[in-house]
């Protein structure tokens, strides 16, 4: 095929018109393709370093998902002017891209490779991340590299008991899935989703639907190689040379202290082993570089076979579960005496330390999207240091792992949270993994319903997450409840559901191999569905519903409205006014453009303060009533008085005593607080004050 030749193929899909062309742009890549959806466009790029590197142990693939502002005619904010570092959108379809992708490269090519999907437009309908994934999908199809695909990817709502394909933005507001499934012609092979507590039956007819909807995209993109792919890249085969050094790592007993590893159930016991047997292989092939620089691969292939075998031959787990027991469970909350909200939840080897702090809308997290400004009063933010795994290692800012985990552990929750209406509070939960041997982030959804609870957040439900693995050998599988770090690592799938008594609330999952079936998938979610109320049975002990009353170290939030007329008065010139009530009670304020207020603060008084000098801003001056002033200015015919924020009013100077008096100073003097009421308005509408019907020290009306 040459270069400058262009080659384009189009089908109707989801009521939309799906584009890929090939040729145009990004020439000298290894495969680019410029994948247009409605008016969204994505521009996909695959490069392949032509050699590898012969010490690597695992294939170095990157995938880079990006977003341009000019996509929807926007410039950056801040001070730069340009994008900058990736935002969590872009890191989490970079991840989204790279899993479904990633177990398709063909074994032992380990050439350092990258996928780079580019939005260059964005009609604000269609999804850009479904996409990115079909482009990268055919762009490394016709790329000649060694990829086992192509596969499709689809974004599946529910609305009225009905499957949509491909929902808009505006659709997704109204349904209770958001799903995203990829996967080949014979199975799937990535699902995330979000859900509203549906059952398995739907979450399982929902990822049915999605592959089924995704096969004519694949047909697609295989005739669009048909026409322009190029030749496929010599792969070097190591069978030969891996076998022989698999024969003397066997005959040197390697394979024996493996199993005897395999054997004890304690995480850091178990890897002291197997670093001992990797140290004695090295040993073993010390005379031979070459052998050496395929050690890695040999060594896990050994892990592999004898610890799969061993669960097929026995049934009988690592750490001596059988396949449907759940590790033991400990949860302790409330144990961070300062913090709003807290809990500890271990299982097994796995700990999460949970803190939820409760903020006002000032604490919101302002996003700006390419779909539009947004704020987000739920943040939950995960965080793995290296002490979890008993290792050393730089601590920076978060990695994609620990923002995809985060991320994952957000879907759970968020759907059994209360409306900003019910509970007007910012929440940020941060969960410090502790320990780790498997699941931590399901751990995590645990701990997080937990600490919420604790603190006080009215959740309808608690939520439980669990981990599923699998073990596939040929047509037989076994499904694995609660995975360790090892089974994950060695398994075919890390399947995660999060849910509550009632529903799946969110639904992840990875596929090491090429594809899983209908029959998998239907045993993995009903053995976890068993895994999930194990486990919030177990929550339900320590804690069955939310606190009463949150944190006395949480802020009260009080909230009513005022006229929309009267905001400006309450913020005043420049912010003036609501600065000033602000300092001098100690309160929050939060105003909302249809007129909501809402008062946060720790301590009740300074709360009602604040709310009482909004309440007197906003007040009409009413005939009769007595209200709390202050003398702004004194003349000789009376004093003039501050009162309701910015109502000014005229105390005549025959009301100021039941007695004559010589001047206004003998009885008030400026900067004085006072009692006043209000005894009529005068032909021009300004307030008649009197302070003698008054009485100054109770308010009581003298006069009625």
């Amino acid at each position: 095929m040459s270069m400058f030749n262009y080659f384009r193929k189009e089908l109707i899909w989801g009521n939309r018109q799906l584009i890929l062309e090939t040729g145009k742009i990004a020439r000298q890549a290894d495969g680019a393709v410029l994948a247009t959806y409605g008016e969204t466009k994505v521009l996909c790029t695959v490069v392949g370093a032509k050699l590898s590197n012969p010490n690597n142990d695992f294939f170095p693939l990157t995938v880079n998902y990006q977003e341009k502002t000019f996509a929807t005619g926007k410039i950056p904010g801040g001070f730069f002017k340009r994008e900058g570092r990736p935002s969590e959108k872009e890191i989490l379809v970079s991840r989204m891209i790279d899993r479904p992708i990633r177990p398709l490269f063909a074994d032992g090519f380990y050439n350092e490779t990258q996928v780079i999907c580019t939005v260059l437009s964005n009609d604000l309908e269609n999804d850009p991340s479904i996409v990115a994934i079909i482009g990268a999908s055919a762009a490394l199809t016709i790329s000649g590299i060694p990829f086992i695909g192509p596969i499709g990817a689809a974004c599946i709502g529910y609305i009225d008991g009905q499957y949509l394909l491909n929902p808009t933005y505006e659709q997704l507001t109204q349904s209770s899935l958001e799903m995203i499934v990829a996967g080949t012609t014979k199975g799937v092979l990535m699902v995330e989703s979000e859900a509203k507590e549906l059952s398995e039956e739907v979450m399982l007819g929902a990822v049915t639907f999605g592959h089924n909807s995704f096969q004519q995209i694949i047909k697609t993109i295989i005739e669009l190689a048909e026409l322009c792919a190029k030749d496929p890249w010599t792969l070097n085969s190591l069978i030969s040379e891996r076998a022989l050094v698999n024969e003397k790592l066997i005959a040197g007993g390697i394979s024996t202290i493996i199993e005897d590893a395999y054997n004890i159930s304690n995480k850091q016991d178990r890897h002291t082993k197997i670093d001992n047997a990797k140290a004695m292989a090295i040993e073993i092939l010390s005379d031979n570089t070459d052998e050496l620089a395929i050690l890695s691969r040999v060594f896990s292939d050994l892990e592999f076979n004898i610890m799969r075998n061993k669960i097929f031959n026995t049934g009988i787990r690592i750490d001596g579960r059988d396949t449907k027991t759940v590790r033991p469970i400990s949860i302790d909350v409330g144990i961070l005496p300062r913090t709003h909200g807290s809990a500890l939840f271990t299982r097994g080897e796995t700990q999460a330390l949970v803190v939820t702090t409760l903020g006002t809308g000032q604490d919101e997290q302002i996003i700006d999207a390419l779909e539009g400004e947004y704020r987000e009063c739920f943040m939950l933010h995960y965080n793995f240091p290296p002490y979890s795994v008993g290792e050393i290692k730089y601590i920076g800012s978060p990695n994609r792992r620990e923002i995809g985990h985060g991320k994952l552990a957000w879907r759970a929750i968020h759907p059994i949270l209360p409306t900003k209406e019910v509970f007007p509070y910012t929440v940020r939960v941060v969960s410090e993994i502790t320990e780790s041997n498997g699941s931590s982030s399901m751990a995590t959804v645990c701990g997080s319903s937990l600490s919420l609870m604790d603190a006080g957040v009215p959740l309808s439900r608690p939520v439980a997450g669990i981990a599923m693995g699998l073990i596939k050998k040929n047509d037989n599988f076994i499904v694995l409840t609660d995975i360790i770090g090892d089974e994950d690592h060695l398994g075919d799938m890390d399947f995660k559901v999060a849910g509550t008594e009632v529903g799946i609330t969110a639904l992840q999952m990875d596929i090491k191999i090429t594809s899983i079936t209908e029959e998998i998938m239907k045993t993995s979610l009903n053995q976890a569905k068993i895994g999930r109320l194990h486990i919030l049975k177990e929550m339900t002990k320590v804690l069955k519903h939310s606190r009463e009353t949150i944190s006395k170290n949480a802020p009260s939030i009080v909230t009513f409205s005022i006229p929309k007329e009267k905001i400006r008065e309450i913020i005043g010139t420049g912010g003036k006014v609501i600065r000033e009530i602000c300092e001098q009670t100690g309160a929050k304020i939060d105003i909302e453009d249809d007129g909501t207020i809402k008062v946060a603060s720790i301590n009740s008084n300074a709360g009602q303060r604040a709310m009482d000098w909004i309440k007197n801003i906003v007040a009409e001056p009413k005939i009769g009533c007595i209200y709390n002033g202050k003398v702004v200015k004194v003349a000789d015919f009376g004093a003039f008085v501050n009162f309701l924020g910015s109502t000014d009013g005229l105390i005549h100077i025959s009301e100021l005593a039941s007695k004559r008096i010589g001047k206004v100073t003998d009885i008030v003097n400026v900067g004085d607080s006072i009692k006043v009421k209000i005894i009529g308005f005068d032909d021009r509408g300004r307030v008649k004050l009197s302070l003698k019907q008054v009485n100054q020290d109770t308010g009581e009306d003298l006069i009625n």
